[in-house]
């Protein structure tokens, strides 16, 4: 069983017909979704998304670009039935918003993630040097770096946190030695798969719409380079993703 951590299916432009998608899935063996809100429409279609499907689960936050659009609604959307804050964080590469905001938001959510004990999925691009001055003002935190593609100081720090860290597609078809190192110094019991749909399509698939069912393509990658079962890595990140968001 696999579960496919972090994916945007419930965006209202994700072009491609979601129950065939959401068969597929269960096809390829991805037995749960996380859906997870980018916006406060998004969170609050995140969350209708996830009522009416079964196995579907949904997370709400403002991605660090939108946070100049608002974010004060999450604080109440945590109250309904959620498995985590997020996506949230701070993107220095893009800076779509100004980074008092992003900083402000970020805080924010984080408080709102531990007012009602849940996990916490941080996009973070260019810009941990703030990031991580901002964690250690709180305590308490759980949560994942989605989509990692830092340095290995950053990694570390991370797993000094008890952060785990959700790979997808770009491990999959990066030619950068370094990323790839990367990937494979994630230890199984700090490793989640995810991937991000519709975007980041792995390998075999680039050119085509992501979607849940190619989190297998993230796992047998992940096997191949520990030397071991695409069933180990399974197993695994399943019971990451199970305990990090209480999935039941």
């Amino acid at each position: 069983m696999l579960v496919d951590t972090h994916c945007h299916i419930h965006e209202a432009d994700y072009p491609l017909d979601r129950s065939e998608v959401i068969a597929r899935a269960h096809a390829a063996g991805v037995a749960k979704m996380i859906c997870v809100g980018t916006s406060e429409q998004s969170s609050r279609d995140a969350i209708d998304f996830a009522e009416k499907h079964e196995d579907i689960y949904a997370t709400v936050g403002v991605h660090p670009h939108d946070t100049k659009d608002g974010y004060a609604e999450i604080a109440e959307l945590a109250k309904q039935k959620v498995v985590a804050i997020g996506e949230v964080g701070l993107d220095y590469y893009y800076n779509h918003s100004p980074r008092d905001i992003q900083i402000a938001a970020l805080e924010s959510q984080i408080q709102t993630a531990l007012d009602n004990n849940l996990p916490i999925i941080f996009h973070v691009r260019d810009a941990f040097n703030d990031f991580w001055p901002i964690l250690d003002n709180f305590h308490g935190i759980r949560g994942e770096l989605h989509s990692f593609t830092d340095t290995q100081a950053n990694l570390n720090k991370g797993f000094e946190h008890g952060l785990y860290v959700g790979v997808n597609g770009i491990s999959t078809f990066t030619k950068d030695p370094h990323q790839q190192q990367l990937f494979a110094a994630i230890p199984l019991e700090r490793l989640l798969l995810e991937t991000d749909a519709p975007f980041l399509t792995p390998t075999p698939y680039r050119g085509t719409v992501n979607e849940p069912a190619f989190v297998s393509e993230v796992a047998k990658h992940h096997a191949a380079i520990r030397g071991i079962s695409p069933e180990d890595v399974a197993t695994a990140t399943t019971a990451n993703a199970t305990l990090l968001f209480d999935l039941k």
